[in-house]
């Protein structure tokens, strides 16, 4: 009798995974993302979510939650049903930095969030203007001994993963300059080409005009390998710093509490949508750089990576971003 009702309940179980799995997802589905329509990420989540719709037959929703680095969304995500209704347009932003950039944070990325998946890299560049004379990291090492106390550099904003970019450059090559932070791509871009400033680490796709035009020089991309967007460029890596790598990535969040059989789900349906071709190549448009498909132990020890370079970087130079 005991033997019977052991297995009775297992049946159970079973029969109660099973059900959930094939219940879900039985009505729309909210995308959240922390950026503002129209640019690369929105055009990737907006692309996700026209590509799942598809694959579940049910709508999936993408709404605009801008604003304080990521944490509006990603706390509301958060906070959000634990039942896979509800995912995060996630980066390194939101999942790595803000944890080590602010003490009080209103959410917790390690407890209260999971990586189900890195659709694509947003890759970097370094970029000077032509009056420095900067070609390359041997001529901006340099250029920066005999411009002691004089090099600026452009940002778009304090604890920005692109600011950090250059953080992360200055300690490897032991070069000084200051940070001057601007309201967004074009002012920065702006006082670079002027001479304002002399370098800036940027998305390859908002600078890659400026590279094509001669009105700013490609002097190094911080992938492990050379971009396809900038072949002739070479890494930082390759430029006597052998394993730099540094990089945007977003990805696809859900609440940590979410039942394992419908976060399997949901992973397994976007990794089946990133190998689709149209869903490549529409990134690729945008100069994002389509991931293949990981595991959940390869995601988790990825982020303990990426936490372990970019603590480095904030703790050495005190940065933080509490009032």
């Amino acid at each position: 009798m005991k033997k019977m009702l052991i297995a009775i309940c297992a049946l159970a179980a079973v029969g109660s995974a099973w059900a959930q799995k094939n219940e879900f997802p039985n009505k729309p589905i909210k995308l959240i993302t922390p950026y503002a329509p129209g640019g690369s990420a929105d055009v990737l989540a907006r692309t996700l979510a026209n590509y799942l719709s598809v694959e579940i037959k049910q709508p999936v929703i993408v709404e605009n939650k801008p604003g304080a680095n990521t944490m509006i969304a990603a706390a509301a995500v958060a906070r959000s049903p634990a039942d896979g209704y509800t995912l995060l347009l996630a980066s390194n932003a939101s999942m790595v930095l803000n944890p080590l950039l602010y003490k009080k944070l209103a959410y917790n990325p390690d407890k209260e969030l999971t990586l189900l998946n890195i659709l694509a890299e947003a890759p970097l560049v370094l970029v000077s203007n032509s009056q420095t004379g900067i070609k390359d990291i041997e001529s901006l090492k340099a250029y920066a001994k005999d411009h002691s106390g004089q090099i600026n550099y452009s940002s778009i904003g304090l604890g920005n993963p692109l600011q950090l970019t250059t953080e992360l450059i200055k300690y490897r090559l032991n070069v000084a300059a200051t940070h001057i932070p601007f309201n967004g791509s074009a002012p920065a871009l702006t006082a670079l080409m002027s001479n304002d400033t002399q370098m800036m680490v940027d998305v390859i796709g908002t600078s890659l005009p400026q590279i094509k035009s001669g009105k700013l020089l490609a002097i190094a991309t911080t992938g492990l390998e050379r971009s396809q967007f900038l072949p002739q460029t070479p890494t930082v890596a390759e430029s006597g710093f052998p394993g730099f790598r540094a990089s945007t990535w977003f990805g696809i969040s859900v609440p940590t509490a979410t039942s394992p059989i419908i976060k399997n789900q949901l992973q397994q349906i976007i990794n089946v949508v990133m190998q689709k071709t149209d869903f490549i190549t529409t990134l690729t448009k945008q100069y994002l750089v389509a991931q293949k498909p990981q595991s959940q132990a390869q995601l988790d020890a990825f982020l303990l990576s990426d936490r372990k370079t970019w603590h480095q970087v904030i703790a050495d130079n005190h940065i933080t971003l509490d009032n």
